[in-house]
């Protein structure tokens, strides 16, 4: 079965190799990472480690780096004689692990899942332990893992309700050579009750599946930035008021939130909107998008931060990475996207660190237990189209009590469920601590 899926693999990869090919060349991706994806890192990366001594991360793209900062930082400070390398599979997970986790001692790209890549970047790290945040479950990494005798402990596991469904679909076929890769795990941190239900019935051994919680309640949210403060003291000098932020807004999902924004600007017309779309391919659509309604749209890129904003801007896209999380700090009211549109929805946090109550979409597939947390405690709202969010948005910059209660709440929340991290780290630890006395 390994090799059937190696097969199968490669196949995949060789026809998507024409499409690979031109968004490389079109928006230099892929390409700079590919010896890295074979295993093949950098002339020196490592060098010095002793063997079996650090510690290997793998966090797929921006959202799991950012969950597996509070870590990481707790990593280093309690193993501080320990390396660790964090592995990355986006470009944008790649560009925000450099910027966010200093005290890593080296950032790469996660190989191809083919023993041969694999078998290169774990000889070279040769670590003593590997932790992949959320449920990245790769066959022949696993194998190979298993193969060295080096633990495998998955943090902050969760299993959405379109992976689980499509898990039962080929139960069948799969299920077996499925439990064999999970085997291969030695811990499955959940993230909730659920997510560890989940996994025990797709066949993770039930002693080595535990719940600890979600680490992104353990974030610490970043500051505004230049960038930020530059745009809140333009707004004071032009007041500009409401600001109102969309956040990983998806494809398919940009004409939506503009006919909320729309419907803020008929009160308001010295209302802002800080569009972010999720992925920088989309980044031109939604230029084109705010311009085909008549509206003066800037992009961040092409903003001067030693010059003012310019007045007539009705709608700044946001086309840069990892600014986003600290604007919310300046809205009045926000979205969070990926969620009127089938796309699972996006973490609803970000907002919440600063007091900001998160409106999202019905597609909450992959935060449903926080999204309900949310609505149940008043600490958010879940709205049904874009029509829906422009009045939900109207409502609670009309009623700014209610606003701030709301925010309060959403506030508490995040306070009230922390405590991952440790919990997470303890149970690390203790694999550390076995391998340091069994050595």
């Amino acid at each position: 079965m390994y090799f059937l899926y190696s097969v199968l693999t490669a196949i995949g990869m060789v026809l998507l190799a024409p499409y690979f090919l031109v968004q490389g060349l079109r928006r230099e991706k892929y390409l700079g990472s590919f010896w890295q994806r074979m295993g093949r890192l950098p002339q020196g990366f490592a060098r010095g480690v002793p063997p079996r001594t650090a510690i290997w991360i793998h966090a797929v793209s921006v959202g799991e780096v950012l969950a597996a900062k509070p870590l990481v930082d707790c990593l280093k400070k309690r193993f501080p004689e320990r390396a660790i390398f964090v592995s990355t599979t986006t470009a944008t997970g790649q560009r925000v692990a450099r910027e966010r986790l200093a005290v890593a001692d080296g950032i790469f790209y996660f190989p191809f899942d083919w023993t041969g890549p694999v078998r290169r970047a774990m000889q070279k790290i040769q670590p003593a332990l590997i932790v992949i945040l959320e449920t990245e479950i790769w066959p022949n990494f696993m194998r190979e893992a298993d193969r060295e005798e080096i633990p495998v402990v998955f943090v902050n596991s969760r299993i959405s309700e379109k992976s689980f469904r499509r898990f039962q679909r080929f139960e069948p076929f799969l299920g077996g050579f499925f439990r064999r890769v999970l085997h291969d795990a030695d811990l499955f941190l959940a993230q909730s009750a659920e997510d560890a239900q989940r996994l025990r019935a797709m066949g993770a051994p039930e002693q080595r599946v535990e719940i600890t919680g979600n680490l992104k309640y353990d974030h610490e949210p970043p500051p505004a930035g230049v960038f930020g403060n530059w745009l809140a003291q333009q707004c004071r000098q032009q007041e500009r008021w409401p600001i109102l932020i969309a956040g990983s807004v998806v494809a398919g999902e940009e004409e939506a939130v503009l006919a909320a924004y729309d419907y803020v600007q008929r009160q308001w017309r010295h209302a802002l909107l800080v569009l972010a779309p999720r992925k920088p391919e989309r980044f031109d659509a939604a230029l084109r998008a705010v311009e085909e309604r008549g509206w003066k749209a800037i992009r961040r890129s092409s903003i001067d931060t030693n010059v003012q904003l310019d007045e007539n801007a009705d709608v700044l896209v946001l086309d840069s990475i990892g600014e986003l999380a600290g604007l919310y700090a300046l809205a009045d009211a926000v979205f969070i996207g990926g969620s009127l549109v089938r796309s699972g929805g996006h973490n609803i946090l970000e907002p919440a660190w600063f007091g900001k109550p998160p409106l999202f979409g019905p597609s909450m597939e992959n935060f449903r237990e926080m999204a309900a947390q949310f609505a149940s405690a008043g600490a958010g709202r879940q709205v049904a189209s874009g029509e829906k969010l422009g009045r939900a948005w109207v409502e609670l910059i009309q009623n700014p009590e209610r606003r701030d209660e709301m925010g309060r709440k959403a506030r508490a929340l995040v306070e009230s469920n922390r405590g991952a991290t440790a919990r997470s780290l303890e149970r690390i630890a203790a694999i550390l601590e076995v391998q340091r006395g069994g050595a």
